[in-house]
């Protein structure tokens, strides 16, 4: 059984010196409430083999317990207690900033992931989407545990967050956990800042003396509810979200030119990119590029054909059914759907969706998205800008 908490917030939502607040949250609520500690928080989830963790994007701050069935009504007490007691005890703000300081530092360790945060800010030049999830080492070392707390009671009020539960339990049960447990108030969050994006950056380098060079390029594509978003899933899929796809077997299987490369996509409220990327040798990065541009001018020129269209949708609606497999993916199709879409769509409603898609509308996204639409290039490697 699995409970999740999914609030409404994410960096995107942070203003000036909040840079990486909601991020600093994530960790702060487990370190303790007025009643617990750190220690006791864990102990209580792990002490009958269950498991809490949490993540944060630029949308959204989500926290969730995975534990026994006949561990539901304490499970829901916990978190319910660290999502709205947090005890910020200035200790505690102290010795989290120093491991956030520590994530942010093997992120910059970390190529492969700072080239896609290297892109996103290319992508989205000055814009709250562009910028990373984590905060900078400034913006966490100068962040002040008032700071904090004050981000926290704006924007963590029960008509901002989801509650998503999936596994051996019953609807009325987890609705009768949530009028117990969680305070009352119609308060709503402060309104989510949306400045106009600026044109994206061509070319990104960040020099590094790596072993290999790892490369991100896109463009802009769709917002979290554009019609096309189905249709834009399949021609994902067909040009590099798996190994049948069209890149992995030209650059990998074919050329031999990359060990990992992929395409997908991200979208939010009101935008999104389509973003390939792979890891090459240095001196092979030319070759590589030239085959992403091919591919994606090729997208552009010939389409999808009917049996690429068709195997996509095939592994789909297949990855559709496998993912509802644990309680733990179920739960995040519930919060996520609620959070976003605003309706829970069935298993049913989504193969129908997957399974409308036609190669007019995977004709028409191909033209919204691809045609004539500037690329963005990040690069980490022993490069410069001048190399591109």
């Amino acid at each position: 059984m699995t409970l999740g908490a999914w609030v409404g917030s994410g960096s995107r939502d942070e203003q000036g010196a909040e840079w990486g607040a909601s991020h600093f949250l994530e960790h702060l609520l487990f370190k303790g409430t007025a009643q617990r500690s750190a220690r006791e928080i864990a102990e209580s989830i792990e002490s009958v083999g269950g498991e809490m963790n949490a993540f944060t994007t630029h949308e959204q701050t989500v926290f969730y317990v995975r534990v026994p069935d006949v561990q539901l009504e304490p499970a829901f007490e916990v978190l319910a207690d660290v999502l709205w007691n947090p005890a910020f005890r200035v200790d505690d703000v102290e010795s989290e900033r120093r491991v956030i300081l520590e994530e942010i530092g093997m992120r910059d360790d970390t190529p492969d992931d700072l080239v896609h945060d290297l892109f996103a800010g290319a992508i989205f030049p000055d814009h709250p989407l562009g910028r990373e999830v984590l905060g900078s080492d400034e913006s966490i070392t100068r962040m002040a545990r008032d700071d904090i707390a004050a981000y926290h009671a704006a924007h963590y009020k029960p008509s901002n967050v989801v509650f998503a539960a999936a596994g051996n339990l019953t609807h009325d049960k987890v609705l009768a956990l949530a009028d117990a447990y969680f305070p009352d108030g119609a308060e709503v969050r402060p309104p989510r800042p949306r400045p106009d994006a600026n044109a994206p950056r061509p070319v990104v380098v960040l020099h590094r003396d790596t072993e290999q060079t790892h490369v991100v390029t896109g463009i802009r594509a769709l917002p979290s509810l554009d019609p096309d978003r189905y249709a834009l899933t399949v021609v994902n899929q067909v040009l590099g979200g798996g190994m049948s796809s069209r890149l992995f077997q030209e650059i990998r299987e074919t050329r031999g030119l990359a060990y990992s490369v992929f395409s997908y996509s991200a979208s939010f409220d009101d935008a999104g990119y389509l973003a390939i990327y792979a890891g090459t040798a240095s001196d092979r990065v030319p070759e590589t590029l030239e085959v992403i541009g091919a591919e994606l001018d090729r997208l552009v020129k010939d389409g999808l054909s009917d049996s690429e269209i068709a195997g996509a949708k095939g592994h789909l609606v297949g990855s559709l059914a496998m993912s509802l497999e644990t309680s733990a993916s179920r739960m995040r199709r519930l919060g996520r759907a609620e959070l976003v879409e605003g309706e829970i769509p069935s298993l049913d409603d989504l193969v129908d969706r997957v399974d409308a898609v036609t190669a007019v509308d995977v004709s028409r996204v191909i033209e919204r998205v691809l045609v004539d639409a500037p690329r963005t290039l990040a690069v980490v490697g022993p490069h410069s800008a001048s190399d591109f």
